[in-house]
């Protein structure tokens, strides 16, 4: 097993501080889950790891209830940022990537439970019949269709779930905006939220304000990206920060996120991703 600082530091550092200084403040989490799959991922560090066994997701969706959490959607969680005093124990649940192990895995443990959640759907890869994208099996139309009437919410994931950093002007608006469109034809609803695909570059100012400036212009809301943490009142409403969660998050772990202890880990993130980018900037002098 891969030794994990954010693991070790969250649970007998961090968590044990917040808890002895009540230092911990009432916010909304965001969970960020991807697949819901028996899936080997052995080679992969598990911080990394991108898929919850469905026995975990039950397990995970447990604790949630146990521990008194209510299920909210986006929207909700918006309002909530900007009153800190609303937020209370709310979490919102959601999915990137369409994947089919959603309808045949996940919905039926939230529905068990009552939750709703948002999935991001990436339009290419979301057909009349079921395509793939990554190897795995994505939902149908009319799957999303029989979701929706079920409560769950979709949001965008871009058309084809490009590196947004690397697109032309053009490129970025036809995922964001195109992307938009196939989902409100589809379902026939406006689509108020947008799921960042890949790292965010939050470090390069001037790209975050033309992705803002395009989102809002394409009659977006909301939106979530990679950042690790949960949002708080300086949030920016279409950069949500997200807990990411994997088959190795326990019920310790998982809780802990959800209490706020996970969230020093966006700091020194943010510090490597700059060092990152003063070192690109001075090797291209």
């Amino acid at each position: 097993m891969p030794l994990r600082i954010d693991r070790l530091t969250t649970l007998y550092v961090v968590d044990p501080i917040l808890r002895r200084t009540s230092a911990g403040k009432p916010s909304v989490s965001i969970l960020m889950y991807h697949s819901i799959a028996d899936e080997d991922e052995a080679g992969v560090h598990p911080y990394y790891r991108t898929a919850t066994a469905p026995h975990v997701f039950a397990s995970q969706m447990e604790s949630l209830q146990q521990a008194g959490f209510s299920v909210i959607g986006l929207a909700e969680a918006s309002r909530c940022c900007s009153e800190p005093q609303t937020a209370g124990k709310k979490v919102v649940i959601t999915f990137d990537d369409g994947f089919r192990n959603f309808y045949t895995s996940a919905f039926p443990v939230l529905n068990r439970y009552g939750f709703t959640a948002t999935m991001f759907l990436p339009t290419a890869h979301i057909g009349e019949s079921h395509l793939t994208f990554k190897g795995k099996e994505c939902l149908s139309w009319a799957e999303v269709r029989e979701l929706q009437q079920h409560g769950i919410s979709f949001g965008s994931h871009t058309v084809t779930h490009p590196q947004l950093h690397d697109c032309d002007a053009n490129s970025l608006q036809q995922e964001i905006v195109g992307s938009k469109q196939t989902i409100e034809q589809k379902l026939g609803c406006a689509v108020q939220s947008f799921s960042y695909p890949y790292a965010f570059p939050e470090t390069d100012a001037s790209f975050k304000q033309s992705l803002r400036q395009e989102l809002r212009q394409a009659g977006y809301e909301n939106g979530v990206c990679t950042t690790v943490g949960r949002p708080g009142p300086t949030s920016d409403p279409f950069f949500l920060k997200r807990l990411p969660v994997n088959s190795d998050d326990d019920s310790q772990l998982f809780l802990a996120k959800l209490a706020g202890s996970y969230d020093w880990l966006a700091k020194p993130q943010y510090l490597v991703k700059m060092a990152k980018k003063w070192v690109s900037a001075a090797s291209h002098q």
